[in-house]
């Protein structure tokens, strides 16, 4: 026979149908259910949410415009790039025949040639930021994917200036 009142439950009766309710999906708000949140029909509303978050992150940081800084990930560091060269150069030295080991230092050589570019996006930002610190609002704040490569070089350069960087 099932009760018709609350009152006429036990105390773990009535915890047990609380938590019950608690747990259920219809009891939470819509932002914090992730299973209604992620139905199709609130895709536009996820869009939404996608575009509001880092514009009011941005505001919140008092950065009104940023510059986007992008290149390639294979790009290393002059003293990377030497690590590498003097790694393929000795592992030659003891295998000279090694045509393997030839294409090994081909390619550290090539590494070592273009690491002048992580050495200019490092300036490029390090410049771009000692200029935004002047205001009170951020302008051209150094926004990358991350790194490594050229995106590491640009928030290095911005770290190392003492500046903010996004990425």
């Amino acid at each position: 026979m099932n009760p018709k009142t609350t009152q006429e439950l036990l105390p773990e009766q009535k915890a047990a149908l609380l938590r019950k309710i608690r747990e259920s999906h219809a009891y939470l708000k819509a932002y914090a259910d992730m299973d209604f949140m992620g139905r199709k029909d609130l895709r536009s509303v996820r869009l939404q949410l996608e575009l509001l978050k880092p514009e009011l992150i941005l505001r919140e940081n008092k950065i009104r415009s940023t510059i986007v800084v992008f290149g390639s990930a294979r790009i290393l560091s002059g003293e990377e790039a030497r690590r590498l060269l003097d790694i393929a150069k000795e592992n030659l030295s003891e295998h000279p025949r090694d045509v393997e080991l030839k294409r090994f230092v081909v390619a550290a050589e090539k590494k070592v040639e273009l690491s002048h570019w992580y050495e200019e996006a490092r300036r490029f930002a390090a410049l771009l930021s000692k200029a935004q610190q002047a205001g009170r609002d951020l302008e051209h704040v150094i926004t990358t994917g991350g790194g490594p490569g050229i995106m590491e070089a640009a928030n290095r350069g911005a770290w190392e200036c003492g500046a903010k960087s996004i990425g």
